[in-house]
């Protein structure tokens, strides 16, 4: 079977197969720090302008990093039985074409949005992109994955302000954990073909056991982080009291985790963070909005 009848030529069956290669709804990870972030910022509704422009840049700048991983990553991703279909999804020429598009869609929204969004634009996607090359080279690959989707509430807090703070600094920071950590538990699955490989992760190098404790360890500092913000931000007991859910959820995460089932980390790591992110927004706009 040839990769035409495979997949019919058909514009629903392309963008089904993009969005399958970029894993579209790992968005919703990453996206409420950022619009909780930008609610903050604007203590209250952001301008509708300012909020799509956000939303533009957030799709965007993610969209270019999935795809440029999955061209560095093209022949590795082939030999990996998790991955090993992703290469069948789309031509390599046109994930490079997709790839140019959707990195210059994010550098001309954030030149829209203010000068200082525009200046850092170029230095967020060197960042994005750079993760996809840290597995060949440091075990702390979990951590600069940590970093890229940590970009995200503090671009959206310069977007509305045109400058920096302390609090999406320090929320990045509970973004940085928090990712490290789940990350880290989803690269259980490849701990064999990690070694075999010679890929520099913190799973081939600290095994099951140990990469399952320090995911704890980075998801305690994350809750802690996120008390903090809320602090520095100033919210309320509503913020705080959801606090609680987001420990829930990572519980069940990690108990998922330790039962060393594919299907059930599978399972625990999408519905788990997405609900840690989406309470932390459904969090901040109760406090913000009500």
């Amino acid at each position: 079977m040839n990769l035409e009848d495979r997949h019919p030529d058909t514009l629903a069956s392309a963008l089904t197969r993009f969005l399958q290669l970029i894993r579209f709804s790992h968005t919703i990870f990453a996206l409420p720090f950022a619009l909780g972030s930008l609610v903050v910022a604007a203590n209250g509704w952001p301008s509708a302008r300012t909020f799509l422009l956000v939303l533009i840049c957030m799709v965007s700048a993610r969209t270019a990093a999935m795809l440029f991983n999955r061209l560095v990553d093209w022949s590795l991703d082939q030999r990996n039985p998790r991955t090993a279909s992703r290469h069948l999804l789309l031509p390599k020429p046109s994930v490079l074409v997709l790839l140019v598009f959707s990195s210059a869609v994010f550098l001309a929204v954030a030149a829209a949005i203010n000068r200082l969004a525009f200046l850092l634009s170029p230095l967020a996607l060197a960042i994005i992109f750079f993760y996809s090359l840290t597995k060949r080279f440091t075990a702390a690959t979990h951590f600069f994955l940590g970093l890229a989707l940590a970009i995200s509430p503090v671009g959206a807090w310069i977007a509305q302000r045109g400058d920096v703070d302390l609090a999406p600094f320090v929320l990045a920071i509970g973004v940085i954990c928090w990712v490290a950590g789940f990350d880290l538990i989803y690269a259980t699955q490849d701990l064999e073909f990690d070694r075999r490989e010679g890929i520099r992760s913190l799973v081939a190098h600290l095994g099951i056991r140990g990469s399952l404790q320090v995911a704890q360890l980075l998801h305690i500092v994350m809750v802690g982080m996120l008390v903090a913000f809320g602090l520095i931000a100033e919210l309320g007991p509503i913020y705080y009291s959801t606090i609680t859910l987001i420990v829930a959820a990572l519980i069940y995460e990690h108990r998922s985790a330790r039962a060393l089932d594919l299907a059930g980390i599978n399972r625990a790591f999408f519905q788990s963070n997405a609900f840690v992110s989406a309470v932390f927004l459904v969090a901040v706009c109760l406090d913000r909005l009500a």
